[in-house]
């Protein structure tokens, strides 16, 4: 196992954590460029979100700052669409060319979050429709399964720009749908026995994300503002994305 990647890995979740996001589609584009099989991809990607989402969701709860009504109508439709999408039989020409495009999004949506996206407040008398909201999700949630990317990244600037709660509780439920539907994936892989598993290389990759993560989940975004580092993470996304629809 590659100290680099470890650590890499760690900055990661402690980024992400922060902002109530598990870091999916880092670890992928991480992976991704080191060349590991794109089964233990999906599986490894899958566990380090839960293990950092956990905490992130139970700090938010403890916090006030996960709506549980809102997070299961959000999570409805998706939990179900993550298993299915992850059941799905993908060659792996097809998961790389899907990963692609999905990295190369979400590098686009971090970078509206870090150089577009000003500061609101949620509109309280703005209706709200929670079915709008739920399909996005299930289509989320499909993407998660397929790719391993948690969908916290899409998620939480939809709501942002749907003026739909105050930025920490989207934090707080973009963590609780990174959770629910990781876990979803896992049991769909699970379902069809093509999970892959290697604790040699796993292992140590959780470790560095459980104490990465659980640094991250108890520091607010006010608090912990690395912008040049989420920028960084950017870059790395949209060139590991870009680089395997090239490939491809």
């Amino acid at each position: 196992m590659s100290i680099e990647l470890c650590l890499l890995f760690f900055l990661v979740a402690l980024l992400y954590a922060s902002a109530g996001f598990g870091g999916g589609s880092s670890y992928l584009a991480l992976m991704a460029l080191w060349g590991i099989d794109f089964q233990l991809m999906k599986s490894t990607a899958l566990l380090c979100n839960v293990v950092v989402v956990t905490g992130g969701v139970y700090h938010f709860y403890k916090s006030g700052h996960l709506p549980m009504k809102k997070a299961w109508q959000l999570s409805l439709a998706s939990v179900p669409m993550a298993f299915i999408g992850s059941y799905l039989p993908l060659k792996q020409q097809t998961f790389f060319l899907l990963l692609g495009i999905a990295l190369t999004v979400a590098a686009l949506f971090m970078c509206y979050r870090l150089f577009l996206e000003k500061s609101y407040e949620p509109d309280p008398d703005r209706p709200q429709k929670i079915y709008k909201y739920g399909i996005i999700g299930g289509f989320i949630g499909l993407l998660s399964g397929m790719t391993g990317i948690g969908g916290g990244i899409y998620l939480a600037p939809i709501l942002r720009l749907g003026r739909y709660d105050t930025a920490k509780n989207i934090a707080g439920l973009s963590s609780f749908f990174i959770l629910v539907n990781s876990i979803s994936g896992l049991l769909g892989q699970v379902a069809k026995k093509e999970i892959v598993l290697d604790t040699h290389f796993a292992l140590p990759l959780i470790l560095s994300v459980i104490i990465g993560g659980q640094i991250g989940a108890r520091f607010s975004a006010a608090i912990l503002k690395p912008r040049w580092v989420e920028g960084i993470t950017a870059v790395l996304i949209l060139y590991a994305g870009v680089r395997m629809l090239i490939q491809g």
